[in-house]
Parts: structure tokens; sequence; C-alpha cells
């Protein structure tokens, strides 16, 4: 993985998590974490919202991440977009649940009362493809296997 696409993953706290339900697309902003090698993304969610349906209906999905809360580090006119094409992970252990959970905890405190409430539910995503446009129209795709 270029070294752009991890630091934009790693310095960057939400993305537009994109759902499908039928043939109507449903966009939430979501916090979320990364595994260290940016091969999974990490959020949390009540089971009882039309994401987490839609999710568990169709696991195929799509996420946004870019460069707007980076941007003062960032040449404002070179603007960073990454689309994370992925695959919602159903059958995630326990153990591996509550460690993504103090993950989570650690890098977003706000959330402690969503991950602390049992109606909530850990969201695995693996990372299929990527691509990252740099400014208006420099585009690099990569496929994550």
């Amino acid at each position: 993985m270029r070294a752009d696409i991890k630091d934009l993953m790693e310095n960057n706290l939400v993305c537009v998590l994109a759902t499908v339900s039928g043939d109507s697309p449903h966009c939430s902003l979501m916090s979320y974490a990364t595994d260290a090698d940016c091969r999974e993304i990490y959020m949390v969610s009540h089971k009882n919202t039309k994401k987490y349906q839609n999710l568990t209906n169709n696991p195929a999905v799509s996420l946004l991440i870019d460069s707007r809360e980076t941007s003062l580090l960032q040449d404002k006119k070179r603007p960073l977009a990454l689309t994370v094409t992925g695959i919602f992970q159903k059958d995630v252990p326990e153990g591996k649940k509550q460690a993504i959970r103090e993950l989570l905890r650690e890098r977003h405190p706000d959330l402690h009362m969503l991950l602390d409430d049992r109606d909530a539910e850990i969201v695995v995503v693996k990372i299929k493809a990527l691509q990252l446009l740099d400014g208006i129209s420099n585009a690099y795709f990569e496929s994550v296997p």
C-alpha cells in the first residue's frame, strides 16, 4: 500500500460509509479506526439502524476518506479523496470485537457510551480495493489481496 494512502487513512477520524438496500444507496458519517496494516476498517453502530440492517443484507460497502480534516497540513489546491471498496465481515470473534472496542475507545473517547451499549455492534470492513484521487484528475487504483 502506498504511504500517502496509509497516511490519509491513519490521520483522519471520520469517513462516509455507503451501504445499499435493494437499489437505494444510504450514506452515514462514521468515526473509524484501522488495523495496523490498513487492511481493515473498524466502526461501531447500533444494530437497529438502517446502515446496520443494510450491512447484514448486503455486505458490499464503499467508504470515502478525504483530506478535509487534515487540509491544514496539505496544499488545499490538491485535495485527496480515497474511495475504499470492501466487504462487511459478519462473523467476527468476540475477542477481536473487544480489542476493536478498545482501539475505538482510545481513538474516539466521545464514543464511550455507544461502545458500552449492549445494542451496539462492531463493524469490520475488509478492504478489497482503494482508489485515490490526488487533486482534480490524478487517480491511482490498487487492489488489496
